[in-house]
Order: C-alpha cells, then structure tokens, then sequence
C-alpha cells in the first residue's frame, strides 16, 4: 500500500492512535492489556510529531503467536503500508500515514523475565494485572567505564580506523574514527560534565539518543568529528583534540602515531 498524504501529528494525535489499538485489542479474544512505553508510556514530556509508538500487548497463555502472526488488530487502528517481523516477538510497522510502531507481544509469566522501562497501562481487560506496567527485572542502571579504558579504546579505534583507511578500507576507517572512537568520547564527556539543566532522560541503551540537549558542548563538536566518508584523516585529529582538551590522559607514542598517519 501507498502513504496517505501524511499530515503532521502532534502528540495527541499519537496518544489517540495508541487509544485506538487499546480499543482494537479490547474486542480481540486472548488480548489482556495495552502497555505504553517510553514517549508514550511515563515520559510523554518527550512526546513529539517524530515519536514512534512504543508498546507491548499482552495476551492469554497461547495466544501470543496468534496476535504476531496476524496484525489485524493493529490494521483495525489505522490501516499499515509496511510492516516486518524483526524479532520473534514482535514487528516493527508504518502506517499508512507515517505513524510508526515498534511492539512485542507476551504473554503474562514472561513479562518477569524481560526488563524494560516502567509503562502505563492504556488499555487492560479486567483480568489484567495493574503491576504489568512496573518491570520485575527494571533496566540496568546507567553507567561509565573506567576513564582508562574509555581513552585507551578511543585511541586504539583512531589508530586502527587509520591503518585501514591507508590500507584503502574507507568504509571500516570511517567507521572506527567517526562512530566507536566517537562513542567513546560520548563517555568521557559524560563523565566530565553534567547533563544540561532541564536535560532530557537519556537512553540505558543508546548514549547518543537526546545527545544534542543532554551534552550541548560536545554535540557543537560533532561538524569536526563525524565529517562523513571522504575525511576520516580530519576526524581522527578532531578526536585526539576533543580527548586532549578534555583532560585526558594520553600516551605519547600512539598519539604521535596517530598524527603521523592523519597527516593530510
């Protein structure tokens, strides 16, 4: 199928399309709740027109593979252009007028194996359980490798992503110098300074999501630092500059190295 002209959704748009999936499961067989995540979860002071639809379903004891298999309870919302499965359970889909949904579907006694971020209940048959929408297992606390071990992989990223951009391998190059050495810097940077003030939450999984707003300072860098394809020579000085001036120490020998092997 073909996108509608897609106008644009503001936030309560979005909650009354997650509203309408509640209201599709609720004349399902086997469907149980609705749980909201994320932007549409607890955090819908991150909810904007670029938001996805973040949400399990829950379902009956041996129904599950009957709502991953069959998405006509998600069509009954708002009809889809696209959808694939990308886990076993559960799809990733568009609708036809640019909503997009990531979701997995369980059934009650899993959900104490998975963790994930407390949700809110949108929708929940009586016999649902209210503690649902709080995670037995909750995610792993945020946390920073040891600053050694942050430089010491930045430094070795550099050096490896310049070897082989010599080596006439530009992809990996670009992506040693200009995404893992990157990374690391993300790292330290935390480590060096505080979110800003009002500073979204950021994500256990991803500490480049809401970069841009939690570490400012660095996100002006980026320009110099991630450069694109053809100047992974110029990103990789950029690197060991963002690492120097931010106090880190760094060996001699491999920083020469590294020089020697970006000179332009």
């Amino acid at each position: 199928m073909n996108i509608e002209e897609v106008t644009t959704m503001n936030p309560q748009d979005l909650l009354r399309r997650l509203e309408a999936i509640g209201s599709s499961l609720s004349n399902c067989p086997g469907a149980l709740a609705l749980l909201g995540l994320g932007s549409v979860g607890l955090e819908t002071q991150r909810l904007d027109e670029h938001s996805d639809l973040d949400f399990f379903v829950i379902v009956e004891p041996g129904h599950k593979q009957r709502f991953i298999d069959k998405l006509d309870w998600l069509e009954a919302a708002h009809p889809l252009a696209w959808s694939f499965r990308n886990t076993v359970d559960g799809h990733k889909a568009l609708m036809r007028d640019g909503v997009f949904c990531e979701f997995a579907v369980f059934e009650p006694d899993e959900l104490a194996q998975i963790p994930y971020s407390p949700g809110r209940l949108v929708w929940a048959d009586p016999r649902a359980e209210p503690d649902w929408a709080v995670p037995r297992r909750p995610l792993p606390a945020p946390s920073l490798p040891l600053e050694e071990w942050i430089v010491g992989e930045a430094l070795s990223c550099v050096l490896v992503g310049l070897k082989r951009w010599h080596r006439g391998e530009r992809l990996s190059a670009t992506r040693f110098v200009q995404s893992h050495a990157v990374e690391r810097l993300i790292e330290l940077d935390a480590l060096r300074s505080r979110p800003a003030m009002g500073a979204p939450v950021g994500d256990p999984f991803n500490r480049e999501r809401r970069l841009e707003a939690r570490q400012p300072s660095l996100a002006a860098e980026l320009p110099a630092l991630v450069p694109g394809y053809g100047h992974t020579l110029a990103a990789a000085r950029a690197v060991v500059a963002a690492l120097r001036a931010r106090g880190a120490a760094l060996n001699n020998a491999v920083v020469d190295e590294i020089e020697r092997l970006a000179r332009p």
